[in-house]
Order: C-alpha cells, then structure tokens, then sequence
C-alpha cells in the first residue's frame, strides 16, 4: 500500500494561505526550496486540488526558461514536469504535464491509488486534504511551520470526527526560523 502525505508551509497559527490566498509570508530560504524540490525528485504521485494546481500550473512548466531562473529553480521545474499528478476537480477542463484529471468522487479515487504501487503520494490543497483527514486516507503531516501569525485564511488542518493520533519522526531547522516537523499517524 502506497503511504500519503500531507505537506505544506503553514503559519504558527494554523494556516497555509492568509486571507484572500496570501502566501507572501511564505518565501522559503534557499535550504527550505531545496527541502520542497527533493520532497518533489521522490514523490510518486502527487495529489492537487484545483486551487493549488491552478498556482502551480501557472508558474512551474516555463519557470526554468524564465530570465534569472536559478539552477535550484530549473531544476524544481524539471522535477514538477515529470513527476506524476493527479489534479482533483469538477470545474477544471483540461491538465497538462504528466497529469491525470479526476472529477468523479475523491475520497474513493485516493483510496484506489492509495492501493495501487509505486512510490509515495503527496496531497496538497486545503480541500482535497481536508476529505483524505477525514477518510482518514493520510498516514504522515509535514508541516514547514514558518514564524507569522496571519490572523485568518485557509486553515491546514479540517474539522476531525475522532482523535488522530501521532508521532513524531523529524524536525528540522531551517534559516529565519522555519521548522519542519514531520508526523506518522499511528493506526
């Protein structure tokens, strides 16, 4: 069975966008991009929800042709080319660049790539992550914790039913305060 995770920069008080999508609070150092470019060279499958692919559709395909485009951003842009999506949506009509679209019920679909093989999924987008918690179809949390408090906007965790309980695997440091903190749900 494939494990999926759940991983995104989140604020001090619980969020992973500011009010009207913000995420200027957000800017990783150089050390935190390469931690999201290497999370992204292992990751099997990745799962987006419409709004979060919409952000990174609009920007990763021609980022590495950009004028100033660092080696570390070329090489993202070549990683999220290739790596394997699965976009979740009613509304949107097409994808592109090694991605699958989905419009039918979610929670059975992540359950059926979840027992599937291959490598490990990352789910990313408050929505689409908010019905896998309360499926309970999530088996760890990364959270890139960053020192702000935004005061409102989209929340990282969804209201839960039951208790979920977890443990910790890895934390780790990064510049200007950002600290990673990794969790496994024990079942």
């Amino acid at each position: 069975m494939r494990k999926l995770a759940f991983g995104m920069n989140v604020s001090v008080d619980g969020y992973i966008a500011a009010p009207g999508d913000d995420l200027g609070w957000s800017t990783p150092s150089d050390e935190l991009f390469q931690f999201w470019s290497d999370r992204v060279g292992v990751t099997g499958l990745a799962l987006y929800g419409r709004k979060l692919w919409e952000a990174m559709s609009s920007h990763w395909p021609t980022a590495d042709q950009q004028p100033g485009a660092t080696p570390a951003q070329v090489e993202f842009a070549r990683r999220w080319r290739d790596m394997p999506k699965v976009v979740f949506s009613s509304t949107t009509l097409a994808v592109d660049w090694n991605t699958r679209l989905v419009t039918g019920d979610t929670v059975t679909e992540i359950t059926r790539l979840k027992a599937g093989d291959g490598g490990p999924m990352d789910i990313g987008g408050a929505t689409l992550a908010a019905a896998a918690m309360r499926a309970g179809l999530i088996d760890e949390y990364v959270m890139v914790t960053h020192p702000v408090l935004v005061g409102g906007g989209t929340p990282f965790f969804t209201a839960m039913d039951n208790w979920v309980n977890l443990s910790l695997v890895e934390t780790r440091t990064f510049p200007d305060g950002v600290v990673l903190t990794r969790y496994e749900v024990r079942r």
